[in-house]
């Protein structure tokens, strides 16, 4: 499998930085609650002294999403939304080991961070403009066809596996008790977002590996280098 941004998205957004990590060898059976604190605690720091929305990294996905056409406080990217309801609640729900993970380093680091079981993408995936005839799957089992030119993560089957880019992931490729390899994808667009995602990588690459006896491979892509490998 390949992972890419399509040379259209590169051409609108020129200052995206995005970061992979791919690991095998992910279960559901461990216990990850202790590691979670750290990451809570920075998002606790930094919400203490502003609002998620005046966060650099936040305001960088709101100028994207407005670019988009679409209303940045009506679609909020999923750093934004994590934060917005931890900062309301003070905790987030646990899903599954690896999700918590996941969703804990984008608090701290307030990035947008999706996990997807590479088991459940067909052939490679590609970030790029929707036609409107792909199929997204909700957590609920409905299927809806995303608007033409939204930005999807869309694989070879004609299966979006993310909607309004990092917005809304899809049920199909959700992590589950079952998902063994996982592609995660972080991407940033504020001004230190290189040296942010290469930061974001080494933290999650080095709680994986504590947790699960795995070596993740990781990457970050540009415009001359869009391609991770699986």
């Amino acid at each position: 499998m390949r992972f890419r941004h399509s040379d259209e998205i590169w051409q609108a957004f020129p200052e995206l930085v995005p970061g992979v990590l791919h690991v095998d060898g992910i279960t559901p059976a461990v216990a990850v609650g202790p590691r979670l604190a750290p990451f809570h605690r920075t998002a606790a720091e930094r919400l203490a002294t502003a609002s998620e929305g005046e966060f650099p990294e936040i305001r960088a996905w709101r100028r994207a999403f407005a670019r988009m056409g679409l209303k940045p406080t009506q679609y909020r990217c999923a750093a934004e939304s994590l934060l917005r309801r931890f900062r309301k609640e003070g905790a987030l729900p646990p899903i599954h080991p690896l999700v918590d993970l996941c969703n804990a380093v984008s608090l701290a680091f307030a990035i947008p961070v999706a996990a997807l079981d590479v088991a459940r993408i067909t052939g490679n995936l590609d970030v790029r403009h929707a036609t409107g005839a792909e199929r997204y799957a909700t957590f609920s089992g409905e299927t809806e066809h995303p608007d033409a030119r939204e930005v999807i993560f869309a694989d070879e089957a004609g299966r979006a596996h993310a909607r309004r880019w990092t917005n809304r992931q899809s049920g199909d490729s959700a992590v589950r008790e079952t998902t063994g390899a996982v592609l995660i994808v972080a991407e940033a667009m504020h001004e230190s977002a290189a040296e942010d995602i290469e930061r974001l990588l080494a933290a999650l690459a080095a709680e994986l590996a504590a947790v699960w006896p795995v070596t993740p491979r990781t990457a970050i892509l540009n415009r001359e280098t869009p391609r991770f490998e699986v």
